[in-house]
């Protein structure tokens, strides 16, 4: 009987990239492949990339080489966003066997049929991304508790600063039927909680051709997902806020699956960067979807996307948006410093913002987030709250969330896991 192959993988980057490698590991299974933990011996190593910052392409990097102390002989394949954009560059990288663009990521197991091992550079497998169409549906399945269902791929904004419509394409979805059908097969599979996941989640209603479909949008998914029995959590992962409309704000509001808990891109407080960016709102339409959000959901949790040291952002601009989202009522901030991306407009734009200027910015920042979540969650304090805690046992401990996102950590219980928990906070 032959051996079994036996394939590891790593991701690297968004919710998106994380569905997807689970979804990849689901068909190699079939295939007949057995998964490794990305840290034992395994035949192929998968490394599924990033490419929204440059310390994603350095950390892809990073892993070839530890991979290729550990494991010479190994086949080494790297599929993502820095496949797409950059193939040639990526099989100079030595250890690496083969490059997959994004029509080729969900075909790896087809593609190891065929690989040899030489020192010459990787094969790549890759096409222009204008030729990049269809949707593959994907879902992350690592326990039974929390789910990425990806229901949305690519992007028709050309931001200034974003790569991403070059990585992965235009905008394109599932159907919502298709999405339903899923909704009920993790169901069934015990999953408690699905948190919806796209590049442009917002732009959810085109086909797998890019065209619009008719009465498909993404308030009408989120009515379709009402309906779904056994699912007892929706999360939408990240909104556009010229996307999230007072009806799907108001629909959350009335909806017992849908989460008080809303994560809305901001990257800057000022009107003039935001204009760089190319960004289809200001900064007085972010403070009406977040009023409106805290004026029928108090309690609800806003997760703020930023970017600080943007070329041409002045101490005044900077200024600018620390009082912005000092004083828009939110939770917590994730913030990224501006890396240069090849082949955008951004790299146009002067004064450079020195990155010693960038990185003491993005500290400032980050103290303001710790600070906003923790006045966000001490206003929750003695109330009691439902709690999905994980099935992961960390060190004799157990993490779950609220419905509006407050982490709640204690020590483990195994009857508890995938449980919603009345908890005080």
């Amino acid at each position: 009987m032959q051996k079994k192959q036996t394939v590891a993988f790593h991701t690297l980057g968004c919710k998106l990239n994380f569905s997807e490698t689970s979804t990849i590991s689901r068909l190699m299974e079939t295939e007949g492949f057995e998964k490794r933990d990305f840290t034992d011996l395994a035949d192929v190593y998968v490394i599924n990339t990033c490419s929204v910052t440059d310390n994603a392409d350095k950390e892809c990097r990073q892993l070839v080489r530890r991979i290729q102390r550990k494991a010479p002989d190994s086949f080494v394949i790297i599929t993502g966003c820095y496949a797409q954009l950059k193939p040639k560059e990526i099989s100079m990288i030595p250890g690496v066997d083969l490059v997959l663009g994004a029509a080729e990521k969900f075909n790896i197991a087809h593609h190891i049929a065929s690989l040899t091992k030489s020192n010459d550079a990787a094969k790549i497998c890759s096409c222009d991304i204008e030729e990049v169409t269809g949707f593959n549906a994907s879902y992350s399945q690592n326990d039974r508790t929390r789910t990425f269902l990806k229901v949305q791929d690519g992007c028709d904004y050309n931001c200034s600063f974003c790569t991403i419509p070059m990585a992965r394409g235009k905008s394109r979805s599932d159907s919502i039927a298709n999405v339903v059908k899923h909704a009920n097969d993790l169901s069934a599979d015990g999953v408690k909680e699905i948190v919806l996941t796209g590049v442009n989640l917002g732009d959810f209603g085109r086909g797998p051709d890019g065209n619009l479909k008719y009465d498909e949008d993404f308030p009408a998914l989120v009515k379709a997902l009402d309906e779904v029995t056994g699912i007892e959590r929706y999360r939408i992962s990240s909104i556009e806020p010229n996307l999230l409309t007072n009806e799907l704000i108001e629909w959350v509001a009335n909806s017992n699956q849908f989460m008080p808990h809303f994560h809305i891109p901001l990257q800057s407080g000022s009107n003039e960067i935001l204009g760089l960016m190319r960004r289809r709102y200001k900064r007085e339409l972010y403070a009406e979807r977040v009023q409106l959000i805290k004026t029928l959901m108090p309690h609800a949790s806003i997760g703020v996307d930023v970017i600080v040291g943007f070329p041409g952002e002045t101490d005044e601009h900077f200024k600018e948006t620390f009082d912005f989202l000092h004083s828009l009522d939110i939770s917590y901030l994730h913030v990224f410093t501006y890396s240069e991306r090849d082949n955008t407009k951004a790299l146009e734009f002067k004064p450079i913002v020195p990155v010693a200027i960038r990185n003491e910015r993005n500290k400032t920042l980050r103290n303001l987030s710790y600070m906003k979540l923790q006045y966000f969650t001490n206003l929750h304090a003695g109330q009691t709250r439902k709690v999905l805690f994980e099935a992961y046992n960390k060190e004799g401990m157990m993490e779950g969330y609220t419905d509006n996102y407050i982490r709640v950590t204690t020590p483990y219980r195994a009857e508890w896991a995938n449980q919603l928990i009345d908890w005080k906070l």
